[in-house]
């Protein structure tokens, strides 16, 4: 109401003298209603009293009203008011008066405060100041409780004496009563646990926790019971803390942050760690002295598989590290920390008739064979044979699967003994590695690899064409070098295998399939190609035998140096035994046999045809030729052949497919004489013809004049 607005300070309110309802007054007469009450100022003592009505009040000229009239303070039931500067009383409640000389003036509680509840109306006496209007008091609800802290020694209503600093908790519910020498420094609401919740706390002064445990400034534990939790004052939350489900195909991985006793009674050190399972609860809150790592899946093998674990725990509960553990299958487990498995989860080795494992031994064991015992020592090495199935102990490493490589007649594989060194190769057979045995890789040169991964006919090929020069052996597929190297030989041809092992050369001859030995190597022909010829044109493996021709350009100059340039044909094939092993050797003994024919079959042309005119050389072309290459018998004939010792190679005929100048004069003037002859054979036999025409017509006028006689 506007009369209970009063400033706090009481020099401000006697400046301001207001005129209530519950008053009135012409400024010296003041009619004080019941309730209501004024303050008067005697000027002569200089002190402030007060009036209270019901009365008539008469101002005198050395007094005057600083404050009222104003209504009294009424405090209803739960409520309250603060005022400055208090009335002193004495024990009975009567209020303290102060005597100087012969004057009384109220004594005052300077600088203090009181707290006033529910009571009978009151006026402020001069220097009170109402401080806090009137409030209501405060409801503390359930699960509900406001922080106090102590500003000046008191007792709190349950009789404890409180110093300054002290905070408590006024918990409710409940109606708070203040007091001046308490101050609300806060409203704490309780905080709800639900089921698989917990509530993790921290102290924040040495204290006593629900549970009687004491707890020191800073230690943090966790609340688990489900419900509202109040927190006490020296207690602040952290967090929540859900729980971890387990179920039968998971665990909780946990480590251990300092030593302490968990909920399930075990005494952890710092940095352990362990699993939790469903064995030991269904669901784990962890605890503040607890990380969680990981949450571990369950391992299944079923009753073909195994596995192997590293660094495993003994039966009391102690890891073994170092050590292995073997885990067959039908069985579920949990990884616990530190386990690790070595190469995951495997299947029985199951062994065919064909297969085969090669074993070796990582420490000394004894294993039981039948009635024999065999002992294993580390770095053995031994095969077993299917059908068998396996599973190796931990002192066992499988160092492969060996599987029987079936062989035909004309395939095979080079095979190296690990111990020996030796290599050898197996054809035609089917084939197990042994343990002591690996496939040997066989290198070749580049320029064969080209050659045989075309495996190209080289009849069909022919040496003319350049078209037996290696291609690009990139463009093929690759070919398996522990494979035995085959080339199929064509009919009427042979290859030269060289053993540099055995230092010996041995030929084949065709139609035969050639498979080469682990020191054997193919012998490559680098032949001449082209036209004219040509040194390196044509690489190739095998050596044909004939009959086969070349053809050749050479340049030939005549008597009378008249230049002629001639494209010639030579037949020719090699005259060879092939069950003669000396002659088989000697048709390789000339590298390039088709560069060395067409040398010295120009050779010889070019001698015969150096001392011959070009008329007659341009008549009798064909028979000096032939005759310069063949020769001349006892009887002055050419003969059918010619030899050549150092390979027994023959030349069977030679065939002139073209002859023409070198020089452009020549040739023109060759040609004209050619066509003037053909023009003078032509009139001749024009001329003969008609005249043979007109003996015939006479003959027959001749006949038909006899007959009409």
């Amino acid at each position: 109401s506007p009369e209970l607005r009063l400033d706090p300070d009481p020099r401000k309110q006697s400046k301001m003298p207001r005129q209530p309802d519950g008053g009135s007054g012409d400024g010296t007469v003041f009619r004080l209603a019941p309730f209501h009450y004024i303050h008067v100022l005697d000027g002569t003592t200089n002190i402030t009293r007060i009036e209270i009505g019901p009365q008539t009040y008469i101002k005198q000229d050395n007094e005057k009203v600083v404050l009222g009239p104003e209504r009294m303070i009424t405090v209803p039931p739960r409520h309250y008011v603060k005022v400055q500067n208090p009335v002193m009383r004495d024990e009975k409640g009567n209020i303290v008066r102060e005597t100087i000389g012969s004057i009384q003036q109220i004594k005052l509680r300077h600088a203090e405060e009181e707290i006033r509840l529910a009571q009978e109306p009151f006026p402020l006496y001069p220097g009170e100041v109402l401080q806090l209007d009137v409030t209501p008091l405060t409801v503390v609800m359930p699960d509900t409780a406001l922080r106090l802290r102590a500003t000046l020694d008191c007792t709190d209503v349950h009789g404890k004496v409180h110093v300054p600093g002290d905070e408590w908790l006024f918990k409710g519910p409940g109606t708070y009563t203040p007091q001046v020498e308490v101050s609300v420094e806060d409203t704490i609401y309780a905080s709800i646990i639900r089921p698989n919740q917990a509530l993790r706390i921290r102290a924040r002064k040495e204290l006593i926790d629900c549970e009687g445990n004491k707890r020191v400034p800073g230690e943090e534990w966790l609340v688990e019971s489900d419900g509202a939790y109040l927190p006490d004052v020296a207690e602040e939350i952290v967090d929540y803390v859900d729980a971890i489900v387990l179920t039968d195909t998971n665990s909780l991985h946990l480590k251990a942050l300092r030593t302490y006793t968990d909920k399930y009674g075990n005494v952890r050190r710092n940095g352990d760690e362990w699993l939790i399972t469903i064995a030991d609860t269904e669901a784990h809150i962890p605890d503040v002295y607890e990380k969680v790592i990981a949450e571990v899946q369950i391992t299944t093998l079923s009753n073909r598989q195994y596995c192997v674990i590293q660094d495993p725990y003994n039966e009391k509960g102690k890891q073994v590290l170092g050590a292995k553990k073997l885990v067959k299958g039908p069985c579920s487990f949990f990884l616990r920390p530190g386990e690790t498995l070595q190469k995951g989860i495997q299947n029985f080795y199951v062994l065919g008739e064909d297969e085969g494992l090669i074993l070796r031994a990582n420490e000394q064991f004894t294993v039981k064979n039948g009635k024999d015992v065999v002992v294993r020592a580390p770095g053995d090495r031994w095969m077993i044979k299917g059908p068998a199935e396996y599973v190796p102990p931990v002192e066992v490493e499988v160092v492969d699967v060996r599987k029987a490589l079936p062989l035909d007649d004309n395939e095979g594989v080079y095979v190296r003994n690990t111990q020996t060194g030796k290599v050898r190769s197996i054809v035609g057979q089917t084939y197990m590695l042994t343990e002591n045995e690996e496939l040997w890789n066989k290198e070749l040169p580049p320029d064969i690899e080209a050659l045989l991964a075309k495996q190209q006919d080289v009849k069909g090929v022919g040496y003319n064409t350049g078209r037996g020069r290696g291609g690009d052996a990139s463009s093929t597929v690759a070919r398996v070098k522990s494979r035995v190297v085959s080339f199929r030989v064509p009919h009427n041809g042979a290859v030269q295998i060289y053993d540099y092992k055995l230092k010996k050369a041995r030929v084949v001859f065709g139609p035969e399939m050639v498979l080469l030995g682990p020191d054997e190597q193919l012998t490559k022909l680098s032949l001449s190609g082209g036209k004219p010829k040509k040194p390196h044109e044509i690489k190739c493996l095998c050596l044909l035998l004939g009959p086969d021709f070349c053809t050749d350009i050479i340049t030939i100059e005549t008597a009378d140096h008249a230049r002629l340039s001639l494209q010639l044909s030579y037949n020719w094939r090699f005259n060879v035994d092939p069950t003669d092993e000396e002659q088989a050797a000697q048709i390789f003994s000339v590298p390039d046999f088709i560069g060395d024919l067409c040398k010295a079959i120009a050779s010889r042309i070019r001698g015969a045809v150096a001392g011959v005119q070009f008329d007659d050389f341009h008549k009798n072309s064909a028979r000096i030729i032939r005759s310069s290459v063949f020769g001349l018998d006892e009887n002055g004939k050419v003969r059918d052949v010619f030899n050549f010792p150092a390979n027994l190679l023959q030349i069977t005929s030679i065939d002139i497919q073209a002859a023409e100048p070198v020089d452009q004069r020549t040739r023109d003037a060759l040609q004209k004489s050619v066509q003037l002859a053909i023009e003078i054979t032509t009139d001749s036999q024009e001329a003969a013809a008609k005249h043979e025409a007109e003996r015939i017509e006479q003959q027959a006028r001749g006949r038909l004049e006899r007959q009409k006689i």
